[in-house]
């Protein structure tokens, strides 16, 4: 691919923060695929909106099923929350983080056992209607 999708300085800010796996010497399998190639496919998929399967191997070096696996390693391990502390701190550094038009989003709080309610919730069951006469 001629045209990159992270430019080198990116990469190797990066490269820092995605953890290193080491191969194994016995039974070692596959060689696996280079790092950067699965995130630019990831990146590419995250861009495009087009499905894993449907990501060009050629392209990129990397399935989309490669792709995919690494996104959730990544996840799992912590990349993306670091990699979003990481620009949140450079921004307030630079003095560019501006938190007036804050948006929170409560729909990924789970509530475990359906919360705590300050009052009796009213029955939404089969009831008569008022009258109107």
């Amino acid at each position: 691919m001629d045209e990159r999708i992270v430019s080198d300085e990116l990469w190797a800010r990066l490269m820092l923060i995605i953890p290193v796996r080491v191969r194994r010497y016995r039974f070692a399998g596959l060689r696996r695929t280079d790092d950067r190639a699965a995130l630019e496919g990831i990146l590419f998929v995250l861009r495009t909106g087009i499905g894993w399967n449907w990501l060009p191997t050629a392209l990129f070096g990397a399935s989309g099923a490669t792709c995919w696996r690494r996104l959730t390693e990544w996840q799992q391990a912590g990349v993306w929350q670091q990699l979003h502390e990481q620009l949140l701190a450079e921004l307030r550094a630079a003095g560019l983080l501006d938190l007036v038009n804050a948006l929170v989003d409560s729909s990924h709080l789970r509530a475990l056992k359906g919360g705590t309610s300050p009052a009796r919730a009213r029955s939404t069951g089969r009831s008569l209607a008022p009258s109107n006469t």
